[in-house]
């Protein structure tokens, strides 16, 4: 009898917030448009957040779905491209986000004057369920959160005397990468190598005068293995950026190229020879990442895979333990990444411009 009046009244009261609530909307999301955030946040402003993600994703504390992939075939009409879905929440966050990204749209380059991607963060309101903030990125955030995982993985993976820094991709993510690099990394030179020679060579000279780090350009991917102690690669993910007989004892190698099942940069027997392979997400990278062509291949499993990214974060597992290991780190871009930055984005954007406005 009790719980029956309970649920009537809980009904009851429920029924008379729902009359009292029906005239009432939640405000519109705020726009944040893409010269806002490109000139306002930072691959720094990113790398704490992003780490605690980590860590609370090898704890389970991050909610991160299986990201959504659409491929947009080409036709008279449309394509070709790619369109990526991903999300997260991370536990007692104020915010969790749903990020938009479309990809490989070529076509934009060739035929429009256009860049080949664009994206859209939406930060909702973790309390209330409403989005806060909708971010025209343009892939700005995507690159910083990526930036930020590879200085959490050189954190971890390296010492201080892996200091040659090598490049393979010279693009939006290398130059975030380098920045990276400079956050959590003191003394440091730098080799690049790229198709493009001469994009390479402004990277190169860009990067250099930007980040005071003496940068070089590689002739080739053997040029640039034979010289550095830690590689990260960041590339289309068509081709093999490396092989193995280039490689140095204790390289440690941090690819992000890889996000969907049709990329992959790094060859199948360097995969397998690593002495450490870890993984971002293992769910992601043995389906879209480096590891799932070296389990197609039938040349490791996920049994494999050493750890993921956040464990060593919480320190539950080591990193680098001596100058010979060959290190792996597979990025492929988490949920958690996105919510993490979604949050610094709100976090900072939306205080600039309640200042502003003052």
């Amino acid at each position: 009898m009790t719980k029956c009046l309970s649920s009537r009244r809980f009904a009851a009261s429920y029924h008379a917030a729902s009359a009292a609530s029906a005239s009432a909307s939640f405000p519109a999301p705020r726009l944040f448009s893409y010269e806002k955030i490109k000139s306002n946040l930072t691959v720094k402003d990113a790398i704490p957040s992003v780490e605690e993600a980590f860590g609370a994703l090898a704890k389970g504390k991050v909610d991160v779905p299986m990201p959504m992939h659409i491929g947009i075939e080409e036709s008279l009409e449309a394509g070709p491209g790619d369109c990526h879905i991903k999300g997260g929440y991370v536990f007692g966050a104020k915010t969790f986000t749903v990020k938009l990204a479309c990809v490989s749209f070529y076509k934009n380059v060739t035929e429009r004057r256009l860049p080949a991607g664009s994206g859209v963060f939406v930060v909702v309101d973790a309390a209330k369920g409403c989005p806060l903030g909708i971010f025209q990125e343009n892939r700005v955030m995507t690159d910083l959160r990526t930036g930020a995982a590879g200085a959490i993985a050189l954190k971890y993976t390296t010492s201080e005397n892996n200091n040659v820094i090598g490049f393979i991709g010279t693009g939006a993510i290398a130059r975030n990468m380098a920045r990276a690099v400079a956050a959590v990394r003191k003394n440091f030179t730098c080799i690049a190598y790229g198709l493009d020679v001469e994009g390479a060579k402004i990277f190169a000279d860009e990067m250099s005068v930007e980040l005071g780090v003496p940068f070089k350009v590689a002739s080739s991917s053997e040029d640039l293995c034979g010289q550095s102690n830690v590689i990260f690669t960041q590339t289309t993910g068509s081709d093999f950026v490396l092989n193995l007989g280039h490689l140095r004892k204790g390289t440690t190698i941090i690819a992000s190229g890889s996000d969907q099942p049709t990329k992959q940069e790094l060859p199948n027997n360097v995969l397998a020879s690593a002495d450490k392979y870890i993984a971002d997400l293992t769910k992601q990278t043995s389906r879209v990442g480096e590891l799932r062509g070296a389990i197609e291949a039938n040349v490791m499993t996920t049994g494999d895979v050493y750890c993921e990214l956040g464990e060593l974060v919480n320190g539950t597992k080591a990193g680098r333990e001596n100058d010979h290991e060959l290190i792996i780190v597979d990025l492929t871009g988490t949920g958690a990444q996105d919510a993490a930055i979604g949050q610094v984005a709100w976090d900072k954007l939306s205080q600039l411009e309640k200042v502003k406005n003052l």
